[in-house]
């Protein structure tokens, strides 16, 4: 068959490619998107589903380069979410339209949380002792409520898979994708392979994105391009599942979040603790069952009088892939890198997805193909599930004697 024109061809489903592919969409490219594995498997599934207005950088530096690129993002996401603007994502569970802040009692304690809610655009409001939720009525200071919303990933995924039939496929991982460039840096043809069947798809792409996260590195192997392009920040993050109560924020101290926690409900009906922040990050050097135990002599402390002996728990390992910075600092938005017609892509955040998008857009030019030309698509070719979240795949669980 003549090779498929296609003004864009995204690689990666999870919320960054998924997102720039609806954008690309509604401006009329003839855009597609292809995963080897479930949508979000990797980094969004695993996202704690915070949409960040800049605690973290605040914390830093109140007027960082990392500070100004997310605080705008809360208010986008709500009007997204609300339906007041593209894309829309009504279909997208908010499990919690604020964040809460916490300290604690130490100096360090009061100074970071300060300088989060001096260096904070979206709104903050402190909550009258009566508002507490009850796990926080013994946190010594304020509590805050800050207004960014909490959603839940894997809806997410689905919404913006399902604006988009037809423009999403699954390909096999085995053997991947060939790409084939006839002079320079760039790609001019890429063979897809089906997962079932082993029939082959020849695509002709005006631009190729790779937006995989920690994929990308072996995409631009096979794309021919030099691979010093991006660095992982990995983390090792805590479940915690039994009887506890909705939960979602941050406990402040000095210039970290010392944890992070939002809350899911189990295939079984018990709440989920999803927990990060210092946590996750010091747990990198350690066992699953040190890091148990880390987190719950963590939360113990932040979370005055919390009773964690009837709670099970268990941990996994996440990278966050990013593009390499200078002694791998956090990068301080999102990044394009663009190596002939293949732009290489990581949001940095999950907030900053919709600027992401927006940069693509702008990096790609003018639709030349249209949308018509993803009409000769092959109809038999399957499209991918959402991942499932670690709690429904984690397969050990520690009782409350783990350590």
């Amino acid at each position: 068959m003549k090779p498929l024109e296609v003004d864009v061809l995204v690689f990666g489903g999870g919320a960054a490619g998924l997102w720039m592919l609806d954008e690309l969409r509604r401006l009329g490219f003839a855009a597609l998107l292809v995963e080897s594995r479930a949508l979000g498997a990797g980094q969004t599934i695993c996202a704690q589903g915070i949409i960040h207005g800049g605690i973290k950088y605040s914390l830093a530096g109140l007027l960082s380069d990392s500070a100004r690129a997310i605080r705008e993002m809360p208010q986008v996401w709500r009007d997204c979410l609300a339906g007041r603007r593209e894309p829309e994502l009504r279909e997208t569970a908010v499990l919690a339209d604020s964040c809460l802040l916490w300290r604690t009692d130490s100096w360090t304690g009061k100074l970071g949380m300060t300088a989060a809610s001096a260096g904070l655009r979206s709104r903050v409001r402190l909550l009258k002792p009566a508002e507490r939720p009850g796990v926080l009525a013994g946190c010594p200071g304020d509590v805050l409520a800050v207004d960014e919303p909490v959603i839940d990933a894997a809806s997410l995924l689905r919404n913006l898979a399902q604006r988009n039939p037809g423009r999403i496929l699954r390909i096999a991982a085995d053997p991947g994708p060939r790409f084939a460039s006839q002079a320079g840096p760039g790609v001019t043809y890429v063979t897809l392979t089906h997962p079932e069947s082993g029939a082959t798809l020849q695509l002709r792409p005006r631009h190729v994105v790779f937006a995989a996260g920690a994929g990308n590195p072996g995409l631009r192997r096979r794309a021919g391009l030099e691979n010093g392009a991006a660095q992982v920040r990995p983390l090792h993050m805590v479940l915690l599942n039994g009887d506890l109560p909705p939960l979602f924020g941050h406990c402040i101290d000095g210039a970290k979040t010392r944890a992070t926690i939002t809350s899911a409900t189990s295939a079984s009906g018990r709440t989920v603790w999803h927990v990060g922040g210092q946590i996750a990050e010091d747990g990198v050097a350690l066992s699953e069952a040190e890091v148990i135990a880390l987190a719950r002599r963590e939360l113990v402390a932040v979370l005055p009088g919390l009773d964690l002996r009837r709670v099970q728990a268990a941990a996994y390992r996440v990278d966050r892939a990013e593009p390499r910075t200078s002694g791998n600092a956090r990068p301080s938005g999102p990044v394009i890198r663009r190596e002939g017609n293949v732009l290489t892509a990581w949001p940095t955040k999950l907030a900053l997805a919709p600027r992401l998008a927006i940069m693509a857009v702008e990096e790609v030019g003018a639709p030349v193909a249209g949308p018509d030309a993803i009409q000769d698509l092959p109809t038999d070719w399957p499209r991918p599930e959402v991942a499932r979240p670690p709690w429904e795949t984690c397969a050990t669980w520690h009782g409350a004697d783990a350590s």
